[in-house]
């Protein structure tokens, strides 16, 4: 091999952080020479103004470097020409047309859409640190943000206020936040207006979720997650007859007042032929420094939720309480998941608790068609 093609070799095997996959493979280095010690890199980027530029460079410059005999890299960086990045696009879908949805009956991507029948169950903080959970069990994780009217995913995910999918084409790539892809109709507000209001009805949520599902370029996942509004509405509805064969996870806490509506969401779900896969009681008892027990919010009722959504062929079951806990709080203000940042606190071993759970319990292949050829 020449110093050249150890270059191309090094330099095409550098990952794009948006797409996740080798520059070589997306046809993104045009050309590499070596003169002496100074190699020279001739690539290009997807757009103009890409936000993984700078890092895209470094990398190549780095790995350019770290070639023997390499002593000096000159990276020239130009942008796909429109007939490449078609050519690109069609690549990354893998023959489906544009605007088909990927996560069809057909599909291996598990897709699960966490409910709950109320608002402040702490809904949305349990999905977004099972998701970083479920990455750090080596799984491939898509978190979108359905709550469209109430969005928290980037804030929980730690996602810079600001932070815009990048386009391309007619294709949207998601920012990725702890090995997750995340999408949320607050990344595509105005500047100033990430706490603004969203005031649409139900046609718009319709195509919102839609376009989520079908534009998005999530590549091949093991999990995408579903962030519900709370309730039975227009979103739970639509997502009822988009992704009938969904699997669902109800969030409670252990209140009556949250346990009896909670029911509610999981049989909206089971009218549309959605599975519950289980209930998360969150805000559950937490033990204080001198071993007592604080029950702020009571007690029994996740176990009244599994109880009122099992069937005889079909049992519910609690798969996860997770205690009331400062630091869980504290990191869904600041960004900081608890399972990240204090891993040992027993909401977050709860938590990972209920993600191991969650990708054992896996989801029936029988009738599917694998992936598979015979050489």
């Amino acid at each position: 091999m020449t110093t050249a093609d150890a270059v191309r070799a090094a330099v095409g095997s550098v990952t794009d952080p948006e797409l996740r996959r080798p520059l070589s493979d997306l046809g993104m280095i045009r050309g590499v020479q070596v003169d002496g010690t100074t190699a020279r890199v001739d690539m290009v980027l997807t757009i103009v103004g890409c936000p993984a530029a700078t890092r895209i460079e470094s990398d190549v410059r780095a790995a350019a470097l770290g070639v023997a005999g390499v002593t000096d890299a000159e990276i020239q960086v130009g942008v796909m020409t429109p007939a490449e990045r078609a050519e690109l696009t069609e690549k990354l879908r893998e023959g489906r047309a544009a605007r088909v949805m990927p996560f069809g009956p057909e599909s291996l991507t598990r897709v699960i859409a966490v409910t709950s029948g109320k608002g402040g169950v702490g809904k949305s903080t349990i999905t977004a640190n099972l998701a970083i959970a479920l990455a750090q069990q080596g799984l491939r994780v898509g978190l979108i943000d359905a709550d469209v009217h109430g969005f928290s995913i980037p804030a929980l995910m730690g996602i810079p206020a600001g932070t815009t999918p990048t386009r391309l084409d007619d294709m949207i790539l998601p920012p990725i936040a702890h090995d997750v892809r995340v999408i949320s109709i607050g990344m595509f507000l105005q500047a100033g207006e990430a706490t603004g209001a969203v005031a649409w009805r139900g046609p718009m949520l319709h195509r919102t979720v839609l376009q989520f599902l079908t534009d998005v370029y999530f590549g091949d996942l093991d999990v995408l997650l579903l962030d519900m509004p709370p309730g039975t509405g227009d979103v739970a509805i639509s997502v009822g007859q988009i992704l009938p064969h969904a699997e669902v996870l109800v969030v409670t806490t252990p209140q009556a007042a949250a346990s009896d509506v909670a029911v509610r969401s999981g049989l909206v779900a089971r009218q549309t032929g959605q599975n519950v896969i289980g209930v998360v009681e969150n805000m559950a008892a937490m033990t204080l420094p001198d071993g007592s027990v604080l029950d702020l919010f009571g007690a029994g009722g996740g176990d009244e939720v599994a109880a009122a959504l099992s069937t005889p062929d079909a049992p519910v079951e609690v798969l996860a309480r997770v205690p009331l806990s400062v630091a869980l709080r504290t990191g869904g203000d600041t960004g900081d998941a608890v399972v990240v940042a204090s891993p040992d606190d027993p909401a977050a071993v709860a938590i990972v608790a209920l993600a191991t759970a969650v990708k054992n319990r896996g989801r029936g292949l029988g009738g599917k068609s694998l992936p598979l050829s015979v050489g």
